[in-house]
């Protein structure tokens, strides 16, 4: 009956005329019978049969199930044996019917391992994914006046950050698990900054405009041209660690309120950082054409009014972003739980804020060299338009001198 012992499950099916008896007196097992697997049998076969009246027929069913697995480096064999005996109507005296055809009961895994074939959808159904959109179209929000506009919607900080905060739109109900997003709920959370920064959590696209215009109504210094950024959050309760770091998107046991503060912090910033950044990008790109000029004329044409103006711009650059994104300030929920602070400290790597600030910082000493060289020259030249003054009023008072000396002497 056994082809090889590398072959998959096989049974046989054999009929032998009996009396009518009752079931509980016809099973029989020649071993102790284990707990069947998920789907161990599907028939690929039927038989017919009539059904008749008594002498019945009693059906024996063999199930030989064998598998191989790797344990200490050894192979191991197991052999289970399963027979069951039940009783059914036929007409025949002596039937005889053996089917060894090859049934799948389970995936076999490398090295003889049992693989439940429902596992990787379980396991991708327990995952949910949150899109996080950043955007940055204001140099300022009053928070106070939208805070006064939403209070139904607002969160109650946890922190003694007061440059942002936090507003839940949809289900409003607080989540009964440790995630803010409750299991088929719809709701969605917008983190305002200050400085002009929005984070949207779990907001879907067509609907970004309508909550950005919520914000628009209390902002100031509304740019020209919205600056845009994408992430993703996904959820996991089945993960190993904490976190889990990935391309464009951040694995968490769970999605809260904090961990909303906190991813929202750095992607606000990293945001905001992209538009100064630009603007800095700018100033340099005109001092370039100047330099430029220089090499091709000698001279520059530039006043003292336009440079001074740059040179407020880049000093006001540099202090928003220091003083206003807090760039070097440590978010109080990662000072607090040591699980935010990683989620903290891999979304600056993630986002490169300091080797960005760096950068910005490079380029504003090339500005501020460049700022001091043309003051310079622009001082050189009100020295020298002062000195020729000097000599124009001095030479005009020797010819006075003169003329009065020659009129008395004549």
């Amino acid at each position: 009956m056994w082809r090889s012992m590398r072959q998959l499950p096989s049974f046989s099916l054999r009929t032998t005329r009996t009396q009518t008896q009752p079931y509980s007196s016809l099973i029989s097992l020649s071993s102790p019978l284990p707990k069947p697997l998920p789907s161990s049998f599907t028939p690929a076969k039927t038989l017919p049969s009539a059904a008749t009246s008594s002498p019945a027929t009693v059906v024996l069913w063999t199930f030989n199930c064998v598998s191989g697995g790797r344990i200490a480096a050894a192979n191991t064999i197991r052999v289970v044996q399963v027979r069951c005996i039940s009783s059914i109507p036929t007409p025949q005296s002596e039937t005889m019917v053996d089917w060894n055809e090859a049934v799948s009961c389970s995936e076999v895994g490398d090295g003889g391992e049992i693989v439940d074939e429902d596992e990787s959808p379980l396991e991708e159904d327990t995952k949910r994914s949150f899109p996080v959109r950043a955007y940055f179209f204001s140099t300022s929000v009053d928070l106070r006046g939208l805070v006064e506009q939403n209070k139904q919607n607002f969160i109650p900080p946890t922190s003694r950050m007061t440059n942002y905060v936090v507003l839940k739109f949809g289900n409003l109900a607080s989540s009964p698990g440790p995630g803010a997003f409750p299991s088929g709920s719809d709701c969605c959370f917008m983190v305002v900054f200050q400085y002009g920064s929005i984070v949207l959590f779990n907001v879907r696209e067509n609907e970004v405009e309508s909550y950005l215009k919520i914000v628009e109504k209390h902002a100031s210094g509304l740019l020209p041209e919205m600056r845009k950024d994408e992430y993703e959050v996904r959820e996991k309760p089945t993960l190993n660690t904490w976190m889990q770091a990935g391309l464009d998107h951040i694995t968490l046991q769970f999605l809260n309120i904090d961990g909303i503060r906190t991813i929202g912090s750095v992607l606000g910033q990293s945001i905001a950082l992209d538009y100064y950044v630009r603007q800095v990008d700018g100033m340099v790109a005109e001092f370039t054409d100047i330099n430029r000029g220089m090499e091709k004329t000698g001279t520059f044409t530039m006043d003292s009014k336009k440079l001074f103006q740059i040179v407020g711009k880049a000093n006001s650059n540099l202090a928003d972003v220091i003083l206003k994104l807090g760039l070097f300030e440590r978010s109080d929920i990662a000072w607090k739980d040591a699980k935010y602070a990683q989620i903290w400290e891999f979304l600056r790597d993630e986002f490169e804020l300091t080797q960005r600030f760096a950068s910005l910082d490079f380029k504003l000493k090339f500005v501020e060299h460049n700022i001091r060289f043309l003051q310079e020259i622009l001082q050189n030249r009100k020295s020298d338009f002062l000195e020729w003054l000097i000599i124009i009023l001095i030479s005009a008072e020797i010819v006075i001198s003169l003329y009065d000396l020659i009129k008395k002497s004549l």
